[in-house]
């Protein structure tokens, strides 16, 4: 790792808190500084003030280029992940900045860091002492290889790249690379826990179509955005396998910091559920989190929190009295068919709302230019479709 000069880290010190495209077009001003590298410094300080919290409390900690910092875990994230495993051994294959491996590793004795990029391997050889993590042991190699020829541990970990050769976006695990489904019966015999760090745009049902060993499903959402999958391979017998592995998919929403309850089912826990139907919109309106709606058991938060669904499609939920539903929650004020006279009374006094469309045949953004809203406030709207096909407006505030 190529020091930086004490002008370049004055500097750095200095113009933390500034903006990094003004600092950019100094160059001239400041000769002895490397203003390119201050640059990219401080903007990965920026980042993980808000990212990974720890790392920019400590003094000297390198960071590497935007995409690096904008691929990596963030803290909350990482420390969940944490959570879910221990032992003595514990080898990332795919370890990149490191935020993962360095949160993981703390529950473990003996620590591998792979990693295939120069660059990266060295940042984790400076970084890694100062967040007081020296039993990580650094190995400059390619994930799949080093799994070939390593020893069994505890636990792997694997983040494999989401973007096909032509830089597009993957839905299906088979795609990514490396090919975590090809690869899945070493992985089993390698660790005694696999854990997957996997994308939210991937297929979630996919993978567990194409994987054989999964035991666990975790879908993390935080402030109510879908974060990550977290899929936990264990190596079970030819029977299981044979009658089925029931797999346990956890939904875990994190909200300010603090989890919140998880929501825990099977896919046969889903199949069996009862799911009321509504006849109409009732004094309370519900929409799932976003954890929820990735893991879709719709059935079952029908049935666990005795609300009605209002239509198989539309993924919204009514009752008369107030239930702790794990999601939004909204008081009810009225509802509107689509009728010209009807919508104008509906809307009268209000100029502004925000806006969800589900199982409706419009986007936001064609409905609120038709209704001629603009956004915010605290008046919420529900464009949505009822179980006897009729389309409406529901008018809330959150409960």
């Amino acid at each position: 790792m190529d020091l930086l000069s004490p002008e370049t880290l004055h500097f750095i010190k200095e113009h933390r808190m500034d903006d990094v495209r003004k600092l950019a077009l100094q160059s001239g001003k400041y000769p002895l500084v490397d203003i390119s590298e201050a640059v990219v410094q401080i903007a990965g300080w920026q980042i993980a003030c808000k990212k990974i919290p720890s790392w920019a409390r400590t003094e000297g900690i390198i960071y590497p280029p935007h995409l690096s910092m904008e691929q990596c875990s963030s803290e909350i994230t990482a420390c969940y992940k944490a959570s879910l495993v221990h032992g003595d051994t514990f080898t990332d294959l795919t370890a990149g900045l490191g935020v993962d491996c360095s949160f993981i590793g703390k529950k473990f004795q003996k620590v591998y860091y792979v990693e295939q990029q120069d660059n990266l391997c060295r940042l984790a050889r400076h970084n890694f002492p100062l967040l007081g993590l020296g039993h990580i042991q650094i190995r400059q190699a390619d994930g799949v290889e080093y799994l070939k020829g390593m020893d069994p541990v505890d636990c792997l970990f694997l983040d494999p790249a989401r973007r096909d050769i032509y830089g597009g976006k993957t839905v299906a695990i088979s795609e990514c690379e490396p090919d975590v489904c090809a690869l899945e019966p070493l992985l089993v015999e390698k660790g005694r826990t696999v854990m997957i760090k996997l994308s939210p745009m991937l297929d979630l049902f996919s993978a567990l179509r194409e994987l054989k060993h999964v035991c666990e499903v975790h879908v993390i959402a935080v402030n109510n955005e879908c974060k990550e999958l977290v899929v936990i391979l264990r190596k079970v017998s030819p029977e299981v396998l044979e009658r089925g592995n029931e797999v346990v998919i956890s939904c875990e929403q994190i909200v300010d910091n603090s989890l919140t309850t998880p929501f825990r089912f099977t896919m046969k826990e889903e199949k069996d559920a009862t799911c009321v139907l509504a006849d109409c919109v009732e004094s309370f309106l519900y929409e799932p989190g976003v954890a929820l709606l990735k893991a879709a058991p719709y059935r079952l938060l029908s049935e666990r929190y005795a609300v009605k669904k209002l239509h198989s499609n539309s993924h919204l939920y009514t009752s008369e009295t107030l239930v702790d539903f794990p999601g939004r929650r909204f008081n009810v004020i009225g509802v509107s068919g689509f009728g010209k006279r009807e919508l104008r009374a509906f809307l009268e006094g209000v100029d502004k709302a925000n806006l969800t469309v589900r199982n409706f045949p419009a986007t936001v953004a064609e409905l609120r230019k038709k209704l001629k809203l603009k956004e915010g406030g605290d008046l919420y709207l529900f464009a949505t479709t009822l179980v006897s096909g009729d389309r409406v407006l529901i008018k809330c505030r959150k409960a």
